[in-house]
């Protein structure tokens, strides 16, 4: 194995190591709005925490005496090749060839739009020579800059026309401001409760008791008790596939930069938005589907009179689920909400604080990004997911959305650990020199076991305006 391989395995290692210690410092901020959480917990969570922060501290070490090695190495090749031997005697001044560091073929201060290149290679294919010199110097000079990259790309057997990849070919600065497009991606899929789906069958079937057992009191001595039968329903949960496609040309991935993974990541991306939009917004058993309404009409609302009827929802959500609430509640809001209810200023504050929150702010703000877990808590410390996902066009004026809460143990989604899977195929495309890339995996979910899921809606939600109020 190379150094440059095992830099490359280490840096992997550091952003493994990042992101678990990010999921366990939310873990903690999540545990230290519980009203219920005992010192030991924390304490327990928190060196779970610090050890994750340790493990970073080992790989950002390892990564840097690395990355000091092949410093060094670089330098003793570079000695190497300007070494001499003694014995020799040095030719005369003008007798040499001298290398300096020579401007690139190709260089975004004369071709910022790739449009020398473009023309180059257009000029290559019908026998311009020059062209394919420049093009051929240009590739040198990619080799020795770039050869790593290079030497993964060309070990990648490869395939959408290269048209519509024009702006992913090198030169490499022509790839450097590669824009992926934005996705709303998987908030609240990742905060649900995980399971694996089953491995076989498209149903997932749970069981749910609809007419429980009685009691009451005895009438007098020795008379019958009450009995009445306990039965169950079965609840059947369809196994749903999500999946995508993209036929790429040969002539694309092979003559591209790049092109296939970038197409690869914005086929997941596309399947994490789908799922998570399905389980908010699909008809019949979407999370706004099976929640219970709370109206709030208001032509001119405000954070301060919103935040009353997230705890008349929160309250609905353990009024139906009686011994069964976990208490571990979530609001899931569209991020123009959350932001929208940052802006409120007033002189008034919850009579009851909780644990961990001023009593004069309503709620507080983790300052996490989009997509990273748990966004803030509300004033009475129930923790807030943002998705985009989330339908900005509801109402008679098709510019309300709405806010969600429920217990999230109690939004259930099932998923195959291997999901999403990747199929690259190349002989169903091979007469046409295409490569088919298909992106599928299959899930269920349910939030529908109890009818405990609330949703706000209603005029009082439109597009806000953002006033301090």
């Amino acid at each position: 194995m190379t150094l440059a391989e095992l830099i490359a395995q280490a840096r992997t290692a550091l952003e493994t190591a990042i992101t678990t210690r990010q999921q366990e410092q939310e873990g903690l901020m999540a545990l230290r709005s519980d009203e219920n959480l005992t010192e030991e917990a924390v304490a327990a969570r928190v060196a779970t925490r610090d050890a994750a922060d340790a493990e970073v501290t080992r790989r950002q070490t390892a990564l840097e005496g690395l990355e000091q090695e092949q410093v060094r190495e670089d330098e003793l090749t570079a000695l190497q090749a300007r070494t001499v031997p003694a014995a020799n005697r040095a030719p005369a001044y003008d007798r040499v060839h001298r290398v300096g560091q020579d401007e690139r073929t190709y260089r975004p201060d004369q071709d910022r739009r790739g449009a020398m290149f473009e023309r180059d290679v257009a000029a290559a294919f019908v026998g311009d020579y020059e062209a394919q010199a420049r093009l051929a110097r240009h590739m040198q000079e990619e080799r020795v800059e770039r050869a790593d990259q290079l030497e993964r790309a060309q070990n990648q057997q490869r395939a959408a026309g290269t048209g519509a990849f024009a702006g992913l070919v090198v030169p490499q600065y022509l790839t450097d401001l590669y824009a992926p497009a934005a996705a709303a991606k998987r908030p609240f899929a990742d905060a649900c409760t995980p399971h694996d789906l089953p491995a076989q069958g498209m149903t997932v079937n749970l069981s749910r008791i609809t007419t429980s057992t009685s009691t009451a009191l005895q009438a007098s001595e020795n008379t019958g008790v009450s009995e009445t039968d306990i039965d169950d329903t079965l609840m059947p949960i369809n196994v749903q596939t999500n999946a995508g496609q993209q036929t790429l040309s040969r002539q694309a991935i092979e003559r591209g930069a790049g092109v296939e993974p970038i197409v690869m990541d914005d086929l997941f991306r596309r399947y994490a938005t789908t799922l998570d939009s399905t389980l908010l917004n699909q008809a019949t058993t979407g999370l706004s589907a099976v929640a219970t309404a709370v109206a709030y009409t208001d032509g001119t609302p405000t954070a301060t009179e919103l935040y009353p009827k997230v705890l008349e929802g929160l309250s609905g959500v353990e009024a139906a689920m009686l011994d069964m609430a976990s208490g571990d509640n979530l609001a899931v809001m569209h991020s123009r909400r959350w932001y929208w209810m940052q802006n409120a200023m007033g002189a008034t504050w919850p009579l009851i604080t909780q644990p961990g929150i001023v009593a004069q702010t309503l709620g507080a703000n983790y300052a996490e990004a989009y997509g990273r877990g748990i966004r803030g808590v509300l004033p009475n410390g129930t923790p807030v997911v943002v998705d985009n996902n989330i339908a900005t066009n509801l109402g008679a004026g098709t510019n309300e959305d709405e806010i969600y809460l429920v217990d999230r143990q109690e939004c259930h989604l099932w998923e195959d650990p291997d999901a999403p899977v990747f199929i690259r195929a190349e002989q169903a495309k091979a007469a046409s020199l295409g490569v088919l890339l298909v992106v599928y995996g299959y899930f269920a979910y349910a939030h529908n076991r109890y009818a405990q899921a609330r949703k706000i809606g209603g005029t009082g939600l439109v597009t806000p305006a953002f006033t301090g109020v």
